[in-house]
């Protein structure tokens, strides 16, 4: 039988973090992605995000809880996490945010993170700081030798690119790494409160 996890989609996973905050309808959910500025990460429309939420169902992931209806609005059905559910999050996560070969997927894990625990964090991004450099030196001795050889300027634009992008997030991931580990950067599924801005979010997601 195939691993839950293997079968998740970036919007599955996104879904499934939002019902380890709370159990909620699909429309609930597509408007708190929306409000929350999580299609700077990947699509989101309604027949997507229904059609993602059926197939977590049928693989048990998550399970309905109930089903309301207020005044002409249509049927919603509310939907909450399964244990299997809710260890693929973070099974999920822990998988991708060591990656340096799936960046879509690693902004997602990235944006998701905080529902592992710090120190778990801070070892999967040491493996993948780990990655980068080695990815970095790549780089950046290719360039130093092309140009050694003479060649043409013109062809080695993306090496320049990608050799500038690498080094930029080794610091970001070193400065990050350090907030980490101390105790300025609240972190961990316990870390959040049900502050007013939280809530009237979550009350508008919902109307």
């Amino acid at each position: 039988m195939k691993d839950p996890v293997d079968t998740l989609t970036p919007m599955g996973v996104m879904v499934l973090a939002l019902l380890r905050e709370s159990d909620m309808h699909p429309y609930e959910m597509v408007r708190l992605l929306r409000a929350r500025h999580d299609d700077r990460l990947l699509t989101i429309t309604n027949g997507t995000l229904y059609h993602t939420v059926s197939r977590l169902q049928k693989t048990g992931l998550l399970d309905e809880v109930g089903i309301d209806r207020e005044g002409n609005r249509p049927e919603r059905t509310t939907y909450t996490l399964t244990d299997a559910g809710r260890s693929a999050v973070v099974a999920w996560v822990q998988r991708e945010l060591p990656r340096v070969d799936r960046p879509a997927e690693f902004r997602i894990a990235l944006a998701e993170s905080h529902n592992l625990e710090r120190d778990d964090v801070v070892e999967l991004l040491g493996d993948r700081r780990t990655a980068l450099v080695e990815e970095h030196a790549m780089h950046r001795d290719g360039l130093v030798k092309a140009h050694a050889k003479g060649v043409p300027a013109q062809v080695l634009v993306e090496i320049e690119r990608q050799e500038v992008l690498l080094e930029a997030e080794l610091r970001w991931l070193d400065a990050f790494l350090t907030r980490l580990d101390g105790d300025e950067l609240p972190w961990g599924p316990s870390a959040f409160t049900d502050s007013d801005r939280y809530l009237a979010q979550r009350k508008a997601a919902q109307q």
